[in-house]
């Protein structure tokens, strides 16, 4: 209790209803946090400091009636700054909408809300979710909170520095290529890119109509599946929203997952596409080892080549960042960050048969893919490599880059990263596992389970310089 930041948001959901914690103490600590530490690390653009203490004094009220809203009733959550919010600036991160105040909710949010949520603020972005850490931007790149001098990975960077920091107990990213799962995995938190069309993007600035993915992150996976449960469903005002009805409560993790489960490792991407350095490779080697131990069983796999992945999601969503820009670039390209606007140039020279061939390999692809789960129950993999220094992305890097969370935006599946450890410069690694489509929940449990047999979510960061060691376990 002396570090209320850090709690979890499991734990502080059964202190509200065992009458031992408020919400507005819990509230309360968020904030003060955010206001004393965050100019360290630039994680929020905006705090709602008025609508977090109406937040939470609504759900006192409410707890204290006896009325219970579900799983993030009075939970502090963030939201990445290209979620709408009603009388909310909402910017993208760009100069193109540095004045942009909603005038309705995104239905994510709206149900957070109506799930007696408790809403801190909006965090920072790439531009858009897509022009690589900018400094020609509405506000500074987020910073990584195990080192300042890191960068938290994008474009759910300031979601994930939030988290990890202590200023927020869970939040929400957005995911076309790895932007829920790469900030997650180098801030050392829990980061779930959902079942493409489990969770509504309806309010959120679009980067590719058929890549984007919401979802949650927080520091464990079960704080993952409580917000998970709120915000997932059908949205008929989405296209893209899948029909399948949510089984069950997805809140409700199995704990004795790992006996009897058959883990899928594609290897050759590792090992031979994309070579994870030596630390990666014996973090997951010992996350794949602990499974195993708990009754879990191996068996390598084999899918498509990692470029082709790349290949079909980057002429899809190049095409249709161009489309929802094109008029931004021709009217105010000034308006636009120079990294972005490279991208959505590039966009513009995708012939519309490209477009049609790549959205054709993308079906062959998600049905090679889906194949392979007749066999195994989930996929595991390394998710990234631990942060480097924060510096601008060459423009190059979005052709030469070869990504393990791509190809899971191509095909759709859930796909979870987790902390699996420390590298010797104390930055986090990251274990990525993918389950079959919507089927969250069994991942969600397999992330749960393994860090429940592991120690790792005992660690936390230790902003240099602004408080005592202790506060790290």
């Amino acid at each position: 209790m002396s570090d209320l930041h850090f709690m979890t948001a499991s734990e502080a959901a059964a202190l509200f209803r065992s009458g031992k914690l408020s919400p507005v103490e819990l509230t309360r600590a968020y904030l003060d946090r955010i206001e004393a530490l965050d100019h360290l690390i630039d994680s929020y653009i905006t705090v709602t400091i008025e609508r977090a203490m109406a937040d939470a004094g609504r759900a006192e009220r409410e707890f204290a009636a006896g009325l219970d809203r579900g799983p993030m009733h009075g939970i502090p959550y963030c939201l990445k700054d290209i979620v709408e919010t009603e009388g909310i600036l909402t910017t993208g991160q760009s100069r193109s909408l540095a004045q942009h105040i909603p005038t309705k909710d995104a239905t994510l949010e709206a149900r957070l809300r109506a799930g007696g949520a408790v809403l801190l603020g909006k965090t920072t972005t790439w531009e858009f979710a897509h022009g690589g850490p900018s400094w020609d931007v509405v506000a500074p790149p987020a910073r990584n909170p195990w080192n300042r001098d890191n960068h938290p990975a994008g474009s759910s960077s300031g979601t994930g520095a939030a988290i990890a920091a202590g200023m927020a107990a869970t939040g929400i990213g957005t995911d076309t290529g790895g932007s829920i799962r790469l900030p997650a995995a180098v801030c050392g938190i829990a980061g779930l890119k959902p079942t493409y069309g489990r969770v509504s993007r309806t309010g959120v600035l679009p980067n590719s109509f058929t890549h984007d993915h919401a979802g949650p992150m927080a520091w464990t996976s079960q704080d993952v599946a409580m917000m998970l449960a709120v915000i997932a469903g059908h949205d008929p005002l989405d296209p893209g929203s899948g029909e399948v009805p949510v089984a069950g409560d997805l809140a409700q993790l199995d704990e004795r997952v790992l006996s009897g489960l058959t883990i899928g490792v594609p290897y050759r991407w590792f090992e031979e596409e994309a070579p994870s350095s030596t630390e990666v490779r014996e973090a997951f080697d010992a996350a794949l080892a602990a499974m195993v131990d708990a009754g879990a069983r191996m068996v390598p796999v084999e899918l498509p080549s990692l470029e082709s992945y790349a290949d079909a999601k980057k002429t899809i969503a190049m095409a249709e960042l161009y489309s929802i820009h094109h008029k931004t670039l021709k009217e105010t390209p000034h308006l636009l960050g120079e990294s972005l606007r490279y991208r959505i140039q590039c966009g513009a020279l995708i012939r519309a048969e490209d477009y049609v061939q790549a959205m054709r390999w993308r079906t062959q692809l998600s049905r090679v893919t889906q194949a392979v789960f007749d066999t195994v129950d989930i996929l595991a993999m390394p998710t990234a490599e631990p942060a480097g220094r924060l510096e601008a992305t060459p423009h190059s890097w979005l052709f030469k880059h070869k990504s393990l969370t791509t190809p899971f935006n191509t095909t759709g599946n859930p796909a979870l990263s987790v902390c699996n450890g420390f590298s010797k410069a104390g930055m986090p690694l990251s274990l990525q596992l993918v389950g079959k489509p919507f089927d969250d929940r069994l991942v969600l449990s397999v992330g749960s389970a393994y860090e429940q047999i592991t120690p790792w979510r005992a660690k936390r960061p230790v902003l240099a310089g602004a408080e005592p060691a202790s506060s790290a376990a």
